[in-house]
């Protein structure tokens, strides 16, 4: 859950030339308003696609957002500094885009239970948690706005009306954003490139904040999966079940720890399988995947609880990752015509047993 302590929208006009800056925070209190900022900014700070990084020593950003962190700045004034500098910044791009930017700061609270949880046997630790409620955060946000037509009912004549100032809905993505740990100073983005001059640039890690990128989880766990893939089809083994149990591994690791190490999951796969696992570590090398990547919880649900089998008739199988580590409830076997069938069973109730028993002797090929 998340809990908004003050929110502010700029709002920039490139086409007149005109900016709009707002000298008091939204009004929090309104039901509407309070839902839009909040579901806007949990669907960024969950967004698994979020690159990572850290500010470089240099990082102008930086040194403000630490005094407005101590209180040496109003969160007024300290929007206003934001929004003056995408304004002089984005109006240089050769494809101007119509967009208004929220600045927000706010408590994640599912991270002070999270912390409490994996602190449950360090009473100081779990005390600490509790007393800080969460993560705090500080959110940039830029808003793409779109053309809609609305109509407009005027006496017996109704009309339509083009509206040039509608907002993305809450639950849609957003290409451009920033949340900073204001405790700890880590950084999730996302950004798109903009050519500004003939020159392609990711202004908001590049320029902005001034600060590395590191993969995201999405991207991490993707390129373990295809390593894992890869290495299974070339040493004769099931692809299906190796991916499956990696996707365990990692749900596993976020359980925990909220963060994954690539490493680590080759290592719960090929342990019995030295050889595999050497050459599983020098791919991960060889791709620059970082040490650890923070993966919260539900994204790693998302992502990692269920294997997906997509036949070459299009049918798709779903199944829990996990299953393939349970004897006997997920078999594949090979057919001397290439087939595979695949074979699902159960020891629960008989109603479940009768349900998986539509699967048993679907014969597939896996594309």
């Amino acid at each position: 859950m998340l809990r908004v302590t003050k929110a502010i929208l700029h709002v920039f006009d490139f086409e007149t030339g005109t900016k709009y800056f707002s000298q008091s925070t939204l009004d929090l209190e309104d039901r509407q308003t309070k839902s839009y900022v909040q579901r806007r900014l949990r669907k960024i700070t969950a967004n698994p696609e979020s690159r990572h990084g850290e500010f470089a020593p240099t990082s102008n950003f930086a040194g403000g957002l630490q005094e407005y962190a101590h209180g040496d700045v109003e969160f007024v004034e300290f929007s206003h500094q934001i929004a003056q500098w995408f304004w002089e910044e984005l109006r240089r791009a050769d494809d101007v885009e119509q967009c208004d930017l929220l600045v927000a700061d706010y408590i994640d609270t599912d991270a002070g239970q999270a912390l409490a949880s994996a602190a449950a046997d360090d009473e100081d630790a779990q005390a600490e948690a509790f007393e800080g409620e969460g993560r705090r955060l500080f959110a940039i946000v830029l808003l793409p706005r779109k053309q809609a037509f609305i109509h407009d009912v005027n006496g017996s004549a109704n009309e339509i009306l083009r509206q040039d100032a509608t907002l993305p809905s809450p639950t849609q993505k957003v290409d451009s954003y920033a949340v900073i740990d204001l405790d700890t100073g880590a950084i999730d983005f996302h950004d798109h490139d903009r050519s500004v001059a003939g020159e392609g640039k990711f202004i908001i890690p590049e320029l902005f904040l001034e600060c590395s990128s590191e993969a995201s989880s999405h991207e991490v766990i993707g390129e373990v999966t295809v390593i894992v893939q890869d290495l299974a089809e070339e040493y004769g083994l099931e692809p299906a079940v190796e991916v499956s149990r990696a996707k365990a591994a990692v749900a596993e690791a976020a359980e925990v720890e909220e963060v994954v190490d690539p490493i680590k999951v080759g290592k719960r796969i090929f342990e019995e399988r030295p050889e595999i696992q050497e050459k599983y570590e020098a791919q991960v090398a060889s791709r620059e995947l970082p040490e650890e990547v923070p993966v919260k919880r539900g994204v790693a649900n998302r992502i990692a609880k269920n294997h997906k089998i997509r036949t070459d008739t299009g049918i798709e199988i779903s199944f829990p990752s996990n299953l393939t580590e349970r004897p006997g409830y997920l078999e594949f076997s090979h057919e001397s015509d290439g087939r595979i069938t695949i074979s699902i069973t159960s020891r629960n109730s008989f109603w479940e047993v009768c349900k998986l028993r539509i699967f048993l002797n679907i014969i597939v090929y896996l594309g």
